[in-house]
């Protein structure tokens, strides 16, 4: 089972993505990594975030050979009461509809239909949303990932990644 991991950081008008690659959820170690540079982003817009970061996570997946099962970012699917769109359901409906998304917050937002995961010995919860698989089957495949900490080690790999490339 071919799952990725997504996250971008940026300086600027300039955006660094990246992609981990791993096979099934419990996976202790990537298949591949992907990095990709993008110049003049648009500008961060309160409320309307995706607008900054949904081409550059279309961008880097558009690299993939081969199309992964579901995919993990940094953030979340649906924001506040009413299921409003948040990135990872634009990203769920820019691929398609096809490829679950399942997003990874670390903070609340207030209203969002999160399930809390707790991991390790944290007392912080991760708060899960999801597009194209039930977020109680989301959770607990956040919980199933590998490492032993709040955050997953291949979310802190994707995280790494796209933050290490950019200097």
């Amino acid at each position: 089972m071919l799952l990725a991991c997504l996250d971008v950081s940026y300086v600027d008008s300039d955006a660094t993505a990246a992609c981990v690659l791993f096979d099934g959820w419990q996976a202790k170690a990537s298949t591949q990594e992907l990095v990709r540079h993008f110049t003049g982003v648009a500008a961060y817009e309160s409320g309307s975030f995706f607008r900054r970061e949904l081409p550059c996570l279309v961008g880097i997946l558009s690299q993939l050979p081969h199309r992964p099962e579901a995919v993990v970012i940094d953030g979340y699917v649906w924001l506040g009461t009413g299921e409003r769109p948040g990135l990872g359901a634009h990203l769920f409906d820019a691929l398609g509809g096809t490829i679950p998304v399942i997003g990874v917050a670390k903070s609340a937002f207030h209203g969002a239909p999160a399930v809390e995961v707790l991991r390790g010995q944290s007392k912080a919860p991760l708060y899960i949303t999801a597009a194209g698989v039930s977020v109680d089957q989301a959770a607990e495949h956040i919980r199933e990932m590998s490492g032993p900490h709040r955050i997953p080690d291949m979310l802190k790999l994707v995280d790494r990644l796209c933050r290490d490339s950019r200097r």
